[in-house]
């Protein structure tokens, strides 16, 4: 049984950081491109970053380009977000989401599935 397991969000300022992680379980994590996806509240749910197996490509959402790096260890089978100068805009439930087997990150919009998330709020 797949299992993944978000943690690391927090209450941040404006212009702090924060890593997020992501822990999981239960399948070949190393086949999979895996990513982050956020719902902030009363929106819907989007794509955030994605990153391909062996960590080859990535790709981000357009808000947080230059301030989001995602990286994988697949020692670890785990998935991590740095998240940094956040936003008062950033503010959300983050998730840690898989792709579609043998889809790559072309796209940030179609997932298989995703955890329970965790909370990231930035204060102004």
């Amino acid at each position: 049984q797949v299992e993944v397991v978000e943690s690391g969000g927090g209450s941040v300022q404006t212009g702090g950081s924060l890593r997020l992680s992501c822990t999981t379980s239960g399948w070949n994590f190393d086949a999979y491109s895996m990513g982050w996806l956020r719902q902030a509240p009363g929106k819907e749910l989007e794509g955030v970053s994605c990153i391909t197996p062996g960590a080859l490509n990535t790709n981000y959402a357009d808000p947080v380009k230059g301030r989001f790096t995602i990286s994988r260890d697949g020692d670890k089978n785990s998935l991590y977000l740095q998240m940094n100068t956040l936003k008062p805009e950033d503010t959300a439930r983050y998730y840690c989401a898989v792709k579609p087997l043998g889809q790559a990150c072309g796209n940030l919009v179609e997932w298989r599935s995703w955890g329970r998330g965790t909370q990231v709020t930035v204060s102004s």
